[in-house]
Order: C-alpha cells, then sequence, then structure tokens
C-alpha cells in the first residue's frame, strides 16, 4: 500500500519575515504567498505572535514563512513580542529584512549584526517602492557589502520575481544540494526494485548516474535493492515474498513495467524521481498537463544538462518527438539544446522538456525552472511527459499520491 508522507517543519527551509512595524511584513509574506496569511492593517502592531505558513515556494521547495511583530514594538506588550521575534531569529534559515524607503537605521543594523553573527543569510527588501523608493547612496553601500538586496512592491506585485531569485540564491547550500531521491518514500528494511533495461543507450560496463545514485540512495536509507532488467521484472515480483515497498524504471520501459507491477505497489522512474530531487515536482507535472495544448506547427525545446553523441533511438531526439508527435496528431517543431546552452529568450516555444538534470546541481535546475515561470513558458521532463503521452501519469505518480491527485483533478 502506498505510503503517504507529509514534509514535516523539520524539513522546510524557514523563512522568517523582519522589520519595524507598519513596513509591510504581512502584505509582503500575502504577495508571495498568493493567500491571505497575514492581517494587514494601517495600524503599527497589527501582527502580534508570529504567523507560520507552510508551503510549496517554486523554485526552493517546501518552506514555512514565518511572519514576525515589529522589532521596533513599544510598551510592556510589545517587549513580549519583540522577545517572540528574537526567538524566531534563532530558528530561521534565511532571512527577508522588510525596509521602507529609506527607514534604514539601528533596528535593520542590529538584525544584520544578529543574523551574521548566527552565519543565517540574509535578504534586504525594500518595500513600498510605488510609495518612497529607497535611496540610491544606501543601495549602492549594501551593494558593496554585498548584501542582496531587493525592491519590490507588495501591493503591485512589482519585483516579486526578482525577490524569489534572490531568496533561491541566497538560501543555505544545505537545503538546496542535499533532497533525498526516495528516502521519504521508504522505510528502513523495505525492498526496492529497479528495472534497467540494457539497451543502445546503456553506457558499456555501467550504470548511468541517475541509476547509481538511486542504488546508494537507497543503502543510505537501509533498504534491500533489487536491480533488474525489464524482462526479468515479472519472475523477480514473483520470486519475493512480500510485495517491494516500491519499484522505479527507466521511463522507456513505463508501459510495460506498469503492466506488470500490481496497482497496490507504487511505480516510479528514475526521471520522474530526478524532477523532485533537482527541481520541483508539482511544478514539472504541471508541464506535462498542458500537452493537450499543443497543436501541430508548434515549438518545444527539448534540454539536455549533458552533451552526448545520440544514437539513432535517441530519447529526446526521436522517442519522445514521435510519442508527442501521435498525442498530438500532426508534427510538432523540436530544438534541442545541451549542457549550459539555454535560450534567453523562451517566447518562441509552447513547451519545455527537459532531462533528469543528473549533471546539474539543483540550484542550477531551479534556476531554469523559475525563467519558465516567469515566461509563462510550460516545463516538464522527460520522464513525466513520457508517462502522460502513454496514458499512465498517475500510475507514475502513485509515490506521491498528494501531486497524483492534483494530476487527476487537472487533466484536461
Amino acid at each position: 500500500m502506498a505510503r503517504t508522507k507529509r514534509t514535516f517543519k523539520g524539513f522546510r527551509l524557514h523563512i522568517g519575515i523582519f522589520g519595524r512595524r507598519n513596513v509591510g511584513k504581512s502584505s509582503l509574506l500575502n504577495a508571495l504567498t498568493g493567500q491571505n496569511v497575514s492581517i494587514v492593517s494601517h495600524v503599527a502592531g497589527t501582527t502580534t505572535d508570529p504567523v507560520e505558513k507552510p508551503m510549496e515556494l517554486l523554485p526552493l521547495g517546501p518552506v514555512l514563512f514565518i511572519d514576525t511583530a515589529g522589532i521596533d514594538d513599544e510598551g510592556h506588550l510589545g517587549q513580549l513580542r519583540i522577545e517572540k521575534t528574537r526567538r524566531v531569529i534563532e530558528r530561521t534559515d534565511l532571512a527577508i529584512i522588510v525596509v521602507q524607503g529609506d527607514q534604514f537605521g539601528g533596528f535593520e543594523q542590529e538584525l544584520m549584526a544578529q543574523f551574521q553573527n548566527l552565519g543565517t543569510p540574509f535578504v534586504l527588501v525594500f518595500n513600498k517602492i510605488d510609495e518612497t523608493p529607497p535611496c540610491p547612496d544606501l543601495l549602492s553601500s549594501m551593494a558593496q557589502a554585498q548584501h542582496p538586496t531587493v525592491s519590490v512592491s507588495a501591493l503591485s506585485g512589482a519585483g516579486l520575481s526578482a525577490l524569489r531569485k534572490t531568496l533561491l540564491d541566497a538560501a543555505p547550500e544545505d537545503f538546496i544540494g542535499n533532497p533525498t531521491i526516495i528516502g521519504d518514500l521508504v522505510a528502513s528494511g523495505d525492498t526496492v526494485v529497479m528495472v534497467v533495461p540494457i539497451d543502445k543507450e546503456a553506457p558499456k560496463g555501467r550504470l548511468i548516474l541517475p541509476q547509481v545514485q538511486t542504488i546508494r540512495d537507497a543503502l543510505d536509507n537501509h533498504c534491500a535493492c533489487l536491480v533488474v532488467k525489464d524482462n526479468a521484472l515479472a519472475g523477480a515480483l514473483q520470486n519475493l515474498k512480500t510485495p517491494p515497498a516500491l519499484v522505479i524504471t527507466d521511463s522507456q520501459a513505463f508501459l510495460p513495467v506498469s503492466q506488470a507491477v500490481p496497482p497496490s505497489v507504487p511505480m516510479t522512474s528514475f526521471s520522474v524521481l530526478f524532477s523532485r530531487f533537482k527541481g520541483d515536482l508539482q511544478t514539472q507535472v504541471q508541464g506535462a498537463l498542458s500537452v493537450p495544448r499543443l497543436v501541430p506547427g508548434d515549438r518545444v525545446l527539448v534540454a539536455e544538462a549533458c552533451s552526448h553523441h545520440p544514437i539513432g533511438e535517441d530519447i529526446g531526439r526521436v522517442k519522445i518527438p514521435q510519442w508527442l508527435n501521435r498525442r498530438v496528431g500532426g508534427e510538432l517543431r523540436f530544438d534541442t539544446v545541451q549542457g549550459n546552452d539555454f535560450p534567453d529568450d523562451l517566447s518562441p516555444y509552447r513547451l519545455i522538456i527537459h532531462c533528469g538534470g543528473c549533471m546539474f546541481n539543483r540550484r542550477n535546475m531551479m534556476s531554469r525552472l523559475l525563467r519558465c515561470q516567469e515566461a509563462g513558458i510550460p516545463i516538464t521532463n522527460y520522464g513525466l511527459v513520457i508517462a502522460y503521452s502513454l496514458g499512465i501519469l498517475e500510475r507514475a505518480l502513485s509515490p506521491f499520491p498528494e501531486i497524483a491527485q492534483l494530476a487527476s483533478q487537472q487533466q484536461f
């Protein structure tokens, strides 16, 4: 039976929002989340206790926003609120210091000093630029000190994309670079079956990097790994005394593997796992769900993280175009880029299909996702678009029931 697991607070990046009263901290939180999380008022000191909002924030992934009381609060109750704010400082992974206009002084300098002493990265956000723009000399001095700064208007939304990008750049490397591949999908002692076809694209004498990394991740999480070729899967499943906790296949073998694996056993592909491991799964699922909007003649960009010599049945140049053309009912126009080549102008494309990104770090992949989001161009990945083209997307998402349910609801 599929396990349903949530991202607990301890696994989320804690982003604290700090600043004086009435600088727009709550408005900024509402603008970033797209929800009315915090009460907004012109009355200073509206926020009393810290307000927490867990969410998925592209491109960072699971985060916990914490809106705090003004650091310049007054009176006895104000001091109690400030004390609660200071306790939030101690558990913040990434801080947003909100400033209005040129009101930069001792309060902000004290916050910066505290975060510097704790080794906590912070971003200075100059809010309400539609009312009072920040002082150019102040911006220059912050740049010289290498303090990241962003100018925004929470009211109009100006600068929010730049803020998301800056938060990504400032996020601690251990959060960006050390997610798990399957560690939250399995338990110690589980058996994981990995289906590895040996075909023309398989490197001679070795496995490809995503397969190796997934095997290592399973072993690190104290699981037993059973690695088989696709034609040996049925026999391997019959020989197991208990069903495996998870079956992972090469995406090209999706259809026969989905037919061989019992519906009660979660099944996915290495590529789908890497869409989450290196980026953001939900965003790329939404990209796959945009396929029905394609019409013959539309341009599609296929992006690969590595540079390799394509073979006759290359997955990105031959097989995926064939599956998509069949699905669309006509010929699409495909462009292919490799390595660090990625167009500055994405507007000609109706869809971008990316490989799993095993040769990229996660920050690099998430930056591409953010660029696509800003351009309004859907992006998906090899495994997801293959699963969708074959009509088994929900089956391929069975280890992720919440996202599978969203995909089911959004099917065109």
